[in-house]
């Protein structure tokens, strides 16, 4: 992922200009938010994700694929165990995903 994201020339040449445009707005969005609960009504659709996906994020980039976030290791968690998103600093993409 890091060689993808290193230029927008790769990242159009890879993935086509539509999702590498996509996936530049999504990147920048994590750059400039504080905690993960901020990324929630930003353009994109993101959305915590359940069942398979449990402990992860996604936007939606172009039909059917997603970037796939979660948080760095350890992710603070709630009282139930579950990853506390309005405490979660820091991210780490897991990859561009179609999660259907």
């Amino acid at each position: 992922m890091a060689r993808l994201t290193a230029s927008a020339r790769v990242m159009q040449r890879d993935l086509g200009a539509l999702r590498a445009r996509k996936l530049a707005v999504r990147l920048a969005a994590l750059r400039a938010v504080d905690f993960a609960v901020d990324l929630l009504p930003l353009p994109g659709r993101w959305h915590v994700l359940a069942g398979n996906w449990k402990g992860h994020m996604s936007a939606d980039l172009d039909h059917p694929y997603r970037l796939l976030v979660r948080p760095r290791e350890p992710a603070p968690l709630t009282g139930d165990g579950g990853i506390d998103w309005t405490a979660t600093t820091a991210m780490t993409v897991v990859g561009i995903v179609d999660t259907h």
